[in-house]
């Protein structure tokens, strides 16, 4: 056996990634690493129109790309996206589920409505859109989902617990999934950052004082990039993951073990 046959395998090459949430931070740097990593592109955006410049950095890259109108849970959004995607591309072979919010106050202080907002969009949302696209990849019999959790899922934070319930729900659920799919050859993961250098986070990491808070929480003493993540999420889409199902990846810098 070649020493190319014991290599681990972490190309996309051929592969056709949905990214939801595409437009920027997270879900952006996801749509720019598959897309390096060899994969065509179908990014989930509210505004198709202001993801032209999106796209042109993924065909630059010698990769197919489209953005589709997706507001996460409309159904109709959701089909919507599936269809374009497998018309356009015949089929999906990883989803990466990033769509999220997280209006935070303490608990006695939160409102129904920032209650309904986060469990409709970051549960149910995440739920439905997985669950349409499962559909499409079990006639297939393989495929991979990737959801974007939180920390928040595994620590408590104060003035967050139901954004902390929605990540441990998504968590638990990805576990439930990838029982469920594997006959299917599906793989269901998470990964969890811990605070990451995005547009969401730049106004409270302005702050010195909450820069210095955070740090100190992360044993390894730093702030995580884009880059942290895309890692993870581009090993766990590719060949080199095929046995890793029902996972949650923490890229906290030791957060959660401190």
């Amino acid at each position: 056996m070649s020493s190319q046959q014991h290599a681990p395998n972490f190309s996309l090459a051929g592969k056709v990634t949905v990214v939801t949430g595409a437009s920027r931070g997270i879900g952006r740097a996801c749509a720019l690493a598959c897309a390096a990593a060899g994969s065509d592109i179908v990014l989930g955006v509210r505004v198709p129109a202001k993801a032209g410049d999106l796209v042109a950095e993924i065909e630059a890259m010698g990769r197919k790309a489209l953005a589709v109108e997706l507001d996460i849970p409309n159904k109709d959004h959701i089909a919507g996206l599936i269809k374009t995607a497998v018309d356009a591309f015949g089929r999906i072979d990883v989803l990466v589920n990033n769509v999220g919010v997280a209006p935070g106050d303490l608990a006695e202080r939160v409102e129904e409505s920032a209650v309904d907002e986060i469990l409709n969009i970051n549960i149910k949302g995440t739920f439905l859109m997985t669950q349409a696209v499962a559909r499409h990849m079990i006639t297939r019999k393989q495929g991979r989902i990737i959801s974007i959790s939180s920390q928040a899922g595994t620590n408590a934070l104060r003035g967050e617990a139901i954004y902390c319930m929605s990540k441990a729900a998504i968590n638990h659920l990805t576990r439930c999934l990838a029982a469920e799919w594997a006959e299917h050859g599906i793989t269901v993961n998470t990964v969890s950052p811990t605070f990451i250098h995005t547009d969401g986070t730049q106004r409270y990491l302005a702050e010195a004082e909450n820069y210095k808070a955070t740090v100190d929480h992360i044993p390894l003493g730093r702030i995580g990039e884009t880059s942290d993540v895309t890692g993870v999420v581009v090993f766990l889409a590719s060949p080199a993951a095929s046995l890793i199902t029902g996972a949650n990846l923490l890229v906290d810098g030791g957060w959660s073990v401190a």
